[in-house]
C-alpha cells in the first residue's frame, strides 16, 4: 500500500489560478505562486490529501512549451518560492507531484537555440526527431522538424537518443532533491516512447519511496502504460465521458460497462489498476457546464469517489464554477481565482460541502480505496455496487431520475446497521440486505455502523444532499428515513421529519391504496410478460414512491 492508493488530488492550473501574464517576458521574478499557499488548508479541508500542479517550468506562454526545466516561471517566482510551496504542503500532510512535459521543449530550450545558431554543426541536432536542414517553417529557420499536435512552437524530443533519456532522467532527479516533489504527471504519454517511459520508472524506483509515475493518456488499452515496467496510472478519459453523458443521456449503462471494461483491464484487481479518475480538468469543459442537468453534479461526484480508481477534483470545480472551452482558447478553463473570494465556501456553497464530506468519506473507508467492484443494480436512471475489503462492505447508490427510488441490496460482513454517509440515514440489516430511499438526482454511500459509531466519519451536517438540490434549483421529493422489516423485505417509514410530514396528503389510507394498486399493477405485467423472481417481487413491493412507481409503468411501454 503506498500513499497513492488511498490519494484524493486536487489539480492545479497554477499559471492560470495565480493570474499570471499570457506571454512571458523573461523579467525578474513575481512571485505569484505564493498567493496559493493559503488555499493549502481549503485543500486539506475538502478532504484532499494529494496536489497535482503544473506546469511549473520556465516557459514561453501556456507553459508546455519549456524554456528551462530547472528554473520555476519566473511569471510565479522563484526556485525557493516553490520549495517553499512544496513544502508548506508537506506540513500539511498533502503529497505533491509535478507537470513533466518531456514529449517536447519549446523552441527557446538551449538545445534548440543551438541547433538554430549552429544548425548542422550541432552537438544537440539529434535531441529532436527529423531535424531536416533542407527544410523550412514558418518562423524561417531554414530547417524543418517533427512537432507535438502540428505546433511548431513544441518541438518533440527524440526520446530514443540516450543523451536526452539521460537529461530527462537527471531533471527528475534534480525535481526530488531540489524541492522533494513526490512524483510525475507525464504529459502527452500516449505519444512518449515506451522504452523512455521505462527508463523513467527506473529512476522512479530510485529517488524516493513510492514516487509515482501517471500519464496522460486519452484512448486505447490502459495496461498498455499501466504495469510494474511502466507507469503506475493514467488519466481515465473513457470515464471521464462517460460519467458525464451516461447522466445527460439517462444511461448508467454506459457508466457500468465502462467501468466494467476497465476493471477486467486491470485483471479484476482494483489494487493493481488504479487510474486517475476526473470529472475536468485544464484541457475539457467544467462539469458543471456539461451537465444538462445541474442536479446531476451530486451523482457524478459520488460516482468519482467511489468507483475503483483514485478520484481528482479540478481546482474550483468544487464550488460549481462554469467553464466552457473555446474555439482558439482555453484561457476559460484555466481561471484566476483569489482565495479572499471562496475562503468561505465551506460554510457557504454546497458543492464545497459535498465535495469535502466525499473527501472526509474516502478517507475514512478503506473499501472505497481497496475494494472489489461488484455491480448490484443496473438500470437506465439507478445504479448500485459495492465495494469489499477486508470486512467492510461499502454500498454506492445513484439515482439520475427526477423522483426517489428505493433499492433492496446485498451486504456482507455481519453488520446489523448502515449508514448513508452523506444523508446521515439509518437502516437495519434483514437477511443479509438494506433497504434504502435513494433521492431523486442524488447518490449515497452506505456504510457500515461498527460499535454504536459508522465506519466512517458522519457528516457534520445532515442535509449536504438537500442544499445541493437547493443549489441546483432542481426540488427534489421528500425522503423518509426507511428500514426492513422483521417480517418482511418490504420498506416501512419509521420517522419523518416535521418539515416533510406537511408535504403528505390528508389521507394516508388514500395515497396507501394508490401505491398497492400501482405495485400489483406492475407486478400484473411483469407476470404476462414471464416468469417473476421473489427478488423481482421484493423489489416492486420494496418502492413505495408515487412518481418512482409510474414510472416503472411507462417503462413497459
Amino acid at each position: 500500500m503506498a500513499w497513492y492508493d488511498e490519494a484524493v488530488f486536487y489539480h492545479i492550473y497554477p499559471l492560470g489560478m495565480a493570474d499570471a501574464p499570457k506571454e512571458n517576458a523573461y523579467g525578474d521574478p513575481v512571485h505569484r505562486i505564493n498567493s496559493l499557499i493559503p488555499w493549502i488548508q481549503h485543500i486539506k479541508d475538502i478532504g484532499c490529501n494529494a496536489i497535482y500542479i503544473g506546469p511549473l517550468f520556465e516557459s514561453v506562454g501556456h507553459g508546455y512549451e519549456t524554456t528551462d526545466y530547472k528554473k520555476l516561471d519566473s511569471r510565479l517566482g522563484d526556485n525557493e518560492d516553490l520549495k517553499n510551496y512544496v513544502a508548506k504542503c508537506h506540513e500539511a500532510g498533502i503529497r505533491v507531484i509535478f507537470d513533466g512535459v518531456f514529449n517536447h521543449t519549446g523552441r527557446d530550450f538551449f538545445a534548440f537555440q543551438d541547433i538554430k545558431e549552429k544548425r548542422e554543426g550541432s552537438q544537440y541536432r539529434d535531441w529532436y526527431c527529423n531535424v531536416n536542414f533542407g527544410g523550412n517553417n514558418e518562423y524561417n529557420d531554414g530547417f524543418s522538424y517533427d512537432n507535438w499536435g502540428g505546433y511548431n512552437l513544441l518541438v518533440k524530443l527524440n526520446q530514443r537518443n540516450p543523451a536526452v533519456k539521460d537529461y530527462i532522467c537527471d531533471v527528475i532527479r534534480f525535481w526530488v532533491s531540489e524541492f522533494d516533489v513526490d512524483g510525475i504527471r507525464l504529459d502527452a504519454a500516449d505519444v512518449l516512447d515506451f522504452d523512455f517511459m521505462k527508463a523513467l520508472r527506473g529512476v522512479a524506483n530510485e529517488v524516493k519511496p513510492d514516487f509515482w509515475l501517471m500519464g496522460e493518456v486519452i484512448h486505447g488499452d490502459y495496461s498498455r502504460w499501466v504495469n510494474e515496467g511502466t507507469l503506475h496510472s493514467v488519466t481515465n478519459y473513457q470515464l471521464h465521458k462517460a460519467l458525464y453523458s451516461g447522466h445527460n443521456d439517462h444511461n448508467y449503462f454506459e457508466i457500468a460497462h465502462t467501468v466494467k471494461r476497465l476493471y477486467e483491464m486491470g485483471g479484476s484487481n482494483p489494487n493493481g489498476f488504479r487510474l486517475y479518475n476526473f470529472v475536468d480538468n485544464h484541457d475539457v469543459e467544467r462539469i458543471y457546464t456539461k451537465l444538462a442537468n445541474k442536479a446531476h453534479y451530486t451523482p457524478v461526484h459520488v460516482l468519482l469517489y467511489t468507483l475503483p480508481g483514485i478520484p481528482s477534483v479540478y481546482y474550483g470545480s468544487e464550488f460549481g464554477i462554469e467553464g466552457r472551452k473555446e474555439k482558439f482558447s482555453d484561457a476559460s478553463l484555466r481561471p484566476a481565482l483569489s482565495y479572499e473570494d471562496y475562503k468561505d465556501a465551506l460554510e457557504n456553497n454546497a458543492y464545497t460541502k459535498l465535495t469535502a464530506a466525499l473527501g472526509k468519506t474516502r478517507q475514512h473507508s478503506k473499501a472505497l480505496c481497496y475494494g472489489n467492484y461488484k455491480e448490484l443494480l443496473l438500470m437506465n436512471r439507478q445504479y448500485a455496487f459495492s465495494r469489499t475489503f477486508d470486512n467492510e462492505c461499502a454500498v454506492v447508490t445513484v439515482n439520475n431520475d427526477e423522483s426517489d427510488y428505493t433499492m433492496t441490496l446485498p451486504v456482507t460482513g455481519g453488520y446489523a446497521e448502515y449508514m448513508g454517509a452523506l444523508s446521515g440515514q439509518r437502516v437495519s440489516v434483514v437477511n443479509g440486505n438494506i433497504c434504502v430511499n435513494v433521492k431523486a438526482n442524488s447518490g449515497d454511500i452506505w456504510l457500515p455502523v461498527t460499535d454504536g459509531a459508522p465506519s466512517a466519519k458522519e457528516p457534520d451536517e445532515k442535509p449536504v444532499l438537500t442544499a445541493i438540490a437547493d443549489a441546483a434549483q432542481t426540488p427534489s421529493a421528500p425522503v423518509y428515513a426507511a428500514s426492513v422489516s422483521e417480517d418482511s423485505a418490504a420498506c416501512e417509514t419509521v420517522s419523518i421529519e416535521p418539515a416533510e410530514a406537511s408535504q403528505l396528503s390528508d389521507s394516508d389510507a388514500f395515497q396507501k391504496g394508490k401505491i398497492a394498486g400501482l405495485q400489483e399493477a406492475i407486478l400484473a405485467i411483469m407476470e404476462k410478460k414471464g416468469n417473476v423472481t421473489q427478488q423481482m417481487r421484493n423489489d416492486v413491493l420494496n418502492n413505495i414512491h408515487h412518481d418512482s412507481l409510474i414510472n416503472w409503468v411507462k417503462s413497459f411501454h
